[in-house]
């Protein structure tokens, strides 16, 4: 794996061959870091992307044309070692190809490409999902980037456009497992803003369905904005691990999530699932701008 990095004289970022993983977004006039240093004693990611699966899978199996296949919680992707497509001063793409491997668990032949854009105080992430079989091709993506925030002083975020204004809607996790339960939890936003505290994600990270937000704004205890991640998907989660008191929030934009519990486990029928025909291509992504 190699560390690559971009620059365009207002940021910074780094990117890892392996898993094209996000690892340092700064502000390069004082050297301000985003990320989180995937510290392993709290979380030892910081912005991996999760392909062909988002969350777990019931059962950790899912079912293909009536054959059963072994899934691991938000796909391989993350853990692959991708290759360097191109590289200028401030931008940069990978590319991952399925392998023998790959199709053992995932039936499907794709090439996924991530991009990172810096156009000034903005970083762009995008994401392209070809398929290059010759049948159709179902998959799930998202990101994961997790940001530098001390939930006990000034954890505060801000929905901004979509349906939040007084409240938003979380589904919530079954207890001790991957799968979503028929709870949901509702959050009183105080003019759009939820106070953030460890005990937020005492029941694990909130999943925010049917584009209650299309962007949330990380802000401080002085409501001054720090960054603000910016997307157009049908929903997102917010999560920072249970108990850890971890000093730092993901704020995750995606296109699809784990199994509900009493799902059929046909992969088909996943929730939020998205499907290409032979030779077809997905666009999408999402934009962190810092404040």
């Amino acid at each position: 794996m190699s560390l690559y990095t971009i620059e365009n004289g207002a940021l910074g970022a780094a990117v890892d061959s392996k898993g094209a993983e996000l690892r340092s977004l700064k502000r390069l006039s004082d050297g301000k870091e985003y990320m989180w240093r995937a510290d392993p004693a709290f979380w030892g990611r910081t912005s991996p992307v999760l392909f062909p699966f988002v969350g777990g899978t019931k059962e950790k199996t899912y079912y293909y044309r009536e054959r059963k296949y072994a899934a691991a919680q938000h796909g391989f992707a993350r853990d692959m070692e991708f290759s360097l497509s191109s590289r200028t001063e401030s931008e940069i793409w990978f590319e991952l190809r399925d392998t023998p491997e790959t199709r053992e668990n995932y039936p499907f032949s794709f090439s996924l490409r991530l991009g990172y854009r810096l156009e000034g105080n903005t970083l762009k992430l995008l994401w392209e999902v070809k398929n290059t079989g010759d049948e159709e091709m179902f998959f799930s993506i998202g990101g994961h980037p997790a940001f530098n925030c001390d939930l006990n002083t000034d954890g505060l975020i801000f929905f901004t456009g979509g349906k939040a204004a007084r409240n938003v809607t979380s589904g919530i996790l079954v207890t001790g497992g991957n799968t979503l339960s028929t709870r949901e939890k509702t959050f009183a936003l105080e003019n759009g803003y939820l106070p953030l505290a460890p005990s937020t994600f005492d029941e694990d990270a909130l999943i925010i369905e049917n584009r209650q937000a299309d962007g949330v704004c990380l802000v401080d205890k002085n409501k001054k904005p720090v960054l603000t991640v910016s997307f157009d998907a049908p929903l997102f989660g917010v999560w920072s691990p249970a108990g850890k008191n971890a000093p730092f929030v993901c704020i995750e934009p995606w296109f699809g999530r784990c199994d509900a519990e009493d799902f059929s486990q046909k992969l088909e029928e996943k929730a939020y699932i998205s499907s290409l025909e032979p030779g077809d291509e997905f666009k999408k992504g999402y934009t962190v701008e810092i404040n």
